[in-house]
């Protein structure tokens, strides 16, 4: 049984094909399917199904695979201990980030994360917190920038700081009279969201006590953050963004942003990832680098109250 081997078997449960799986390793599907029938008969189990397409494994497959990647991933970390210990700061890391956070985040610390470590190739994905989670299991992702908590088997959480919710008014809005607004002021008919599978969302709602909402007379979910704006200037009405998303905007906007009265909501933005994680220094520094870039009060819990969004 080699590392080589188990790498295969793991390919071919990712793509459920053995031409693609043979592609990602860049070896031929002869050679790869040889190197698994090998395995196979060295255990003496079969390890997928070849007569369904997709390919799938079988029910023992299914386990040996699992620990398949278990091995594989701690294989993986003796090069990761040899790096540390030489002090080398160098490798790949690849980052999963929500959309509620790239556009307003990445642009503070990735520049300068790089010029100080030159050496370290930066791969990130913007996605959703449930792929961030899926493919942080997979071994598809070593470590995603999501909002927390989650409480997830398996997953570690290392906060960063945390973002109050401000709400953004279009011009004239009767709230715009008020200093501070309450939470009860806030009308769902009146409220622009995100789609389904934002966390985002998921928070305003909780915050707004509402399970769902529905406008008057036009109905419009948004992907980003940017799209609401958008609306709430062309259009009416009010939306929330969180802190980052306020740090940019013209004058004019953020004239019209308003905060709560009383405790503030906040959310908590978090590095997170599997317990079996070995790039340890690496983790640290890109903390570092995160937790410099923005305003030093965000790095304080103590000035809100976190939202949750399950």
């Amino acid at each position: 049984m080699t590392i080589q081997q188990l790498e295969y078997i793991i390919a071919v449960d990712k793509f459920r094909h053995f031409g693609q799986a043979a592609e990602s390793c860049f070896v031929t599907q002869p050679t790869l399917s040889a190197q698994v029938s090998k395995l196979e008969k060295e255990l003496e189990v079969i390890l997928f199904d070849r007569s369904k397409m997709p390919v799938i494994p079988t029910e023992i497959g299914a386990q040996i695979i699992e620990q398949a990647k278990k091995v594989v991933s701690e294989s993986k970390g003796i090069y990761e201990l040899v790096a540390q210990l030489k002090g080398d700061v160098s490798g790949v890391i690849k980052i999963g980030i929500i959309p509620t956070l790239a556009p307003y985040l990445l642009h503070r610390f990735i520049k300068s994360f790089l010029e100080k470590y030159p050496n370290v190739k930066l791969q990130v994905e913007e996605t959703v917190t449930e792929e961030v989670l899926r493919k942080l299991k997979n071994d598809e992702l070593d470590l995603g920038i999501v909002v927390t908590p989650l409480n997830e088997n398996g997953i570690l959480e290392k906060p960063i700081f945390y973002e109050k919710f401000f709400a953004y008014m279009s011009k004239n809005h009767p709230l715009l009279k008020k200093e501070k607004i309450k939470v009860e002021d806030l009308n769902t008919d009146d409220l622009w969201m995100l789609q389904q599978g934002h966390c985002f969302r998921d928070q305003v709602l909780n915050l707004c006590n509402q399970s769902k909402f529905e406008r008057m007379n036009f109905h419009y979910e948004s992907g980003s953050l940017e799209g609401l704006r958008n609306m709430v200037n062309q259009y009416t009405g009010i939306t929330l963004l969180p802190e980052l998303a306020t740090l940019d905007l013209r004058e004019e906007e953020k004239s019209r942003l308003r905060r709560f009265e009383g405790v503030e909501p906040i959310r908590e933005v978090s590095i997170v990832l599997t317990r079996s994680f070995l790039k340890k220094k690496l983790v640290e520094l890109l903390f570092k680098e995160i937790s410099e870039s923005i305003p030093h009060e965000m790095t304080s819990k103590a000035h809100g109250k976190v939202v949750r969004f399950k």
